[in-house]
């Protein structure tokens, strides 16, 4: 039996900063085709983050790459049904799923927060990863604790 070969999707860079990982933010950051309104959330986020760190003379580029490092699990958590009982292994993963995992709780627990504009929310949410502490950090350990709580389970095959 022969595997199937998928295309890869194809990220073009962003105009601004010329990377793709900006791309793959924004495309996550969209919802419903509204690719300019994720432009502009993202953009004013990324200006915000330049002014709250102009005296360090840091590239707020650079300080979303460092959240979404600080960000990433090593592990994930499925779930296997094994003799009527349900087994939850934790599963080494793939760097782009990890890049992918931390995109998603940062966009998630800036939606949450209900009492300012969505850009802010973010550019809060991404500072407070670069520092190591807020929710997605927080996400992230607590995926961490499960996975160490049923490592006894993590030579069953998935």
């Amino acid at each position: 039996m022969r595997k199937i070969k998928r295309n890869k999707k194809k990220y073009k860079r962003d105009i601004k900063y010329k990377s793709k990982l900006v791309t793959y933010f924004i495309n996550n950051i969209m919802r419903n085709g509204k690719k300019n309104i994720a432009n502009k959330i993202f953009y004013k986020t990324l200006n915000y983050i330049e002014k709250q760190f102009k005296n360090k003379n840091l590239n707020p580029l650079q300080i979303l790459k460092i959240a979404i490092n600080n960000g990433s699990p090593e592990v994930e958590i499925k779930t296997r049904k094994i003799g009527g009982a349900t087994y939850n292994m934790p599963i080494r993963i793939n760097n782009k799923r990890k890049i992918y995992l931390s995109i998603k709780w940062l966009i998630l627990n800036s939606k949450k927060k209900k009492n300012e504009s969505m850009f802010k929310r973010l550019a809060k949410e991404i500072i407070l990863t670069y520092n190591g502490i807020g929710e997605t950090i927080k996400k992230k350990n607590q995926i961490h604790k499960i996975a160490e709580s049923n490592k006894a389970f993590s030579h069953f095959k998935f």
